[in-house]
Order: C-alpha cells, then structure tokens, then sequence
C-alpha cells in the first residue's frame, strides 16, 4: 500500500497528539480493568504473563517485566489466583521456585473483551504503508524505553531523597 497524504504537524502538535492518546488509553485501561474486575497494575501484569506465552515468568521476572517491586508482585498474583486468572506452577527446573501460568479461561475473557478494539486498530493499521508502520513501531519502542528510563529516574530519585530526610516519606524534608 502508498503512503497517503498526511498533514504536517510540528512535535509540539505530535506531543499534544501523544497526551491525548495516552489520556484516552489510560482511561481504556481503567476501563477494561474494571469490566474484569481488576485494578489496573493487575491487568498490567496479567498482559506480562500472557505476552511471555510458553516461557512462564517466575515472580521476580513478572516484577522486572511490569515495573513494579517483587513486594508488589506477591499480592499483584494473590488477587490473580484469587479470581481465576493464574495460576502457580512448579518450576521444574528448581522446584523451590513457581513460574506463573494464564488460566485459559481468562485469557479467553480477557481475548473476547480486547478483540473488538485491536480490531480497529488493526483496520486503521491498514491506513499506513509497511514504512509508516515501520516508523510508528520504531517511535513506540523508542518512546517505551524511553519512559521507563524516566520512570527508575524518579524512583531513584525519590528513594535518594528518602534516604536523605530520614521521615520515610517520598520527597518529604524536614
């Protein structure tokens, strides 16, 4: 497929373009969290375990994976096995350890409520040439890693500052 015509748009447009993307897919998540009565980190992680198919994650790789703590994670698989979305299995390479698998009836519920809407991505999708796409999957990379960069940035910087105050709040001087 050609390249259609697009508009020319400075990076400040593309900025403000990106804000409302995020805003409107924050929100989608909230959404569809809430329809599997989950939280939003809990989907989150629940994706992780679904994106790593055969290769089960163990919970410190579901930690790393998800960008949360492995103090997090524990009660993140907790309320998963609770309500049916994963299960913990043996590591048969170590047996001290569990790797985390997708119930499949969850992955289904959780296919059947996504589909619908990668459907229209998918179509819209079809509007861009193999270079566009090219491009758009280069810049959300990019963009992605980028983010979580900037994120352990300010992780590291409030637990500098938590260290330096003394009061165990984020942020927070005497």
């Amino acid at each position: 497929m050609h390249a259609k015509p697009r508009p020319s748009a400075t990076p400040a447009q593309a900025l403000s373009a990106m804000d409302s993307l995020v805003a409107a897919h924050l929100l989608g998540q909230q959404e569809m969290a809430q329809r599997l009565k989950l939280t939003v980190t809990d989907l989150l992680c629940f994706a992780c375990v679904l994106k790593a198919g055969e290769e089960l994650l163990t919970a410190g790789d579901l930690a790393e994976h998800a960008h949360v703590t492995t103090g997090a994670v524990t009660g993140i698989l907790n309320r998963l096995e609770r309500r049916g979305f994963v299960t913990r299995v043996p590591d048969p390479a170590d047996r001290r350890r569990v790797r985390v698998a997708a119930v499949p009836s969850a992955v289904a519920r959780v296919h059947a409520l996504y589909e619908p809407y990668y459907a229209r991505l998918n179509a819209l999708f079809a509007d861009y040439s193999a270079d566009e796409i090219a491009v758009l999957t280069d810049w959300f990379t990019r963009t992605t890693t980028l983010a979580h960069g900037y994120i352990e940035e300010l992780r590291e910087q409030d637990a500098t500052e938590d260290e330096g105050d003394g009061d165990g709040d984020p942020g927070v001087r005497p």
